[in-house]
């Protein structure tokens, strides 16, 4: 996650509260979706960025998520992310997800 991202990050949700903000991840590949979702639950670990020692503990999920899936209306998904989702390791992406979720998660 850039820098001006976890800025963003950082400043809505001194706003609005952790418990209020979920952050939705496009990333195509598992492991770059754990890294963000750690970087918004567990701070940075690359020591670069505005959350750097920050645990916001945000709830975190990414955008092929059955979770998130059954929430889209079924014509906007096949428009915007079914093309995606085919190419994708989903089930690679959805234990990331999980693990970082069960590990840093405060606000499920």
């Amino acid at each position: 996650m850039d820098l001006e991202n976890q800025k963003r990050v950082l400043e809505l949700t001194e706003a609005n509260g952790a418990e209020n903000i979920l952050v939705l991840l496009g990333a195509a590949e598992g492991e770059a979706s754990g890294l963000a979702a750690e970087t918004v639950t567990a701070g940075d670990p690359t020591y670069a960025g505005p959350l750097t020692g920050v645990q916001l503990g945000l709830t975190v999920y990414h955008i092929c998520e059955p979770e998130i899936k059954a929430e889209i209306d079924e014509a906007v998904w096949d428009e915007q992310v079914s093309m995606m989702e085919m190419v994708l390791d989903v089930d690679d992406i959805h234990n990331e997800m999980e693990s970082i979720r069960s590990e840093y998660c405060k606000y499920l």
